[in-house]
């Protein structure tokens, strides 16, 4: 037993000594997941800038509608010159852009009609055509409250208070309504989450420990070409030893991985209690295993290391694509039923359980049987196709 652990502690020495395993075994995964939320963490699902032209300078309604759309998160105002406007739009700099006339706030006090103006460029883009759409909104809004005020004003004209009055009565109950409305739109995020941290952090620690595969299948037919292998069983070593060994080394290398990101989501984010952290390093554990029996029958059946390398990677990128690593799968289709062939789906699925459901282990049943089974026939497949030399066994 003494021989097992003396491989794995050997072989995660070498490992951490490496600095190039080192880096594409937790450098990369902490960079590309800092970058994914750099560029998605804490957005709005809609993230743009409407360019306004407000040609009703100190108009009390134009003033009233940029601030309400100030108001909305992830939608920033630029205000340009009526000039500055036809000039970006000429040069296609800009491809949308909202004129507020002269008269809008004169009419719409005096209960007429009046118009917004949207210049743009073919269609104005996506992010053009949502900003317009919210600009109507608040347009039609404000053009509603002000049709109340005035017919409140008449109906209300022979009571004996004067218009300012009514109008200071009718501001304080809108204001009340648009800092608490009667009504409350809540949004609810199915088949997926729209934090990112929950969305991609379970993909990327199991994508890169299935990437690890590949430098197990080319360590281990490297180590079978030079001879390696065949020199460790002159200290007396038996092949089932020296299986073990490297199948905890490999286990534990996953395991490492994984740990040291969910160490970072736990520092960074809290996305953890100490309960929910030991059941995750639990689900991680399995999964490592199950990828560390598949990562040596690779290197079992591989000639080359390129051939153990191109097969891991093609298989990895399989897996990934097919789990929906980083898309949500809706529930019926196609896709979702073939994912159910991917190893990272069960494992994605636990780890998102565990992270936005608080869902103990005990209700995770199917994943972890799932793990399991796939650890234990391939410990069997894997031993069996064990090789220490070139055409042997």
């Amino acid at each position: 037993m003494k021989k097992i652990w003396y491989i794995m502690l050997k072989e995660i020495r070498d490992f951490l000594q490496d600095k190039g395993d080192l880096s594409f075994s937790l450098v990369l995964p902490i960079l590309i997941f800092g970058l994914m939320y750099g560029a998605f963490g804490g957005q709005t699902q809609f993230n743009g800038t409407a360019y306004i032209v407000n040609e009703d300078a100190g108009g009390r309604y134009s003033q009233l509608l940029i601030d309400r759309l100030a108001d909305y998160q992830g939608l920033k105002i630029k205000i340009l010159t009526a000039e500055d406007a036809n000039s970006r739009l000429s040069r296609s700099n800009i491809l949308m852009a909202v004129f507020i006339p002269p008269d809008f706030s004169a009419n719409l006090t005096a209960g007429q009609s009046t118009q917004i103006i949207f210049k743009q460029r073919g269609n104005g883009s996506t992010e053009g055509q949502i900003a317009a759409s919210l600009v109507q909104g608040v347009a039609g809004q404000i053009s509603q409250e002000v049709k109340l005020e005035n017919n409140l004003k008449s109906d209300l004209s022979g009571s004996g208070a004067s218009e300012q009055q009514i109008s200071a009565v009718y501001q304080t109950v809108a204001a009340r309504e648009q800092s608490d409305p009667a009504v409350r739109v809540v949004e609810n995020t199915l088949d997926g989450s729209s934090d990112p941290v929950n969305q991609y952090l379970p993909g990327i620690m199991t994508m890169f420990v299935l990437f690890a595969i590949s430098l197990t299948a080319q360590t281990l037919v490297e180590e079978r070409r030079q001879g390696t292998l065949e020199r460790l069983l002159a200290s007396r070593l038996k092949v089932s030893e020296l299986f073990l060994g490297k199948f905890l080394a490999y286990t534990a290398r996953g395991l490492v991985q994984t740990a040291i990101l969910m160490l970072l989501a736990y520092a960074v984010f809290g996305l953890f209690t100490p309960l929910t952290f030991l059941e995750a390093l639990f689900l991680a554990l399995l999964f490592s295993a199950a990828c560390s029996t598949l990562g040596i029958i690779i290197g079992s059946i591989a000639r080359t290391p390129n051939q153990a390398t191109w097969i891991a990677v093609f298989f990895t990128m399989f897996m990934v694509m097919l789990s929906g690593t980083f898309i949500a799968l809706t529930p019926g289709t196609t896709l979702a039923a073939f994912s159910k062939l991917s190893l990272n789906t069960y494992a994605n699925e636990a780890f998102r359980g565990i992270i936005m459901d608080q869902a103990s282990l005990g209700s995770l049943t199917s994943e972890i049987l799932v793990l399991s089974g796939v650890t234990v026939v391939g410990l069997i497949v894997s031993r069996w196709l064990f090789k220490i030399s070139q055409g042997g066994k």
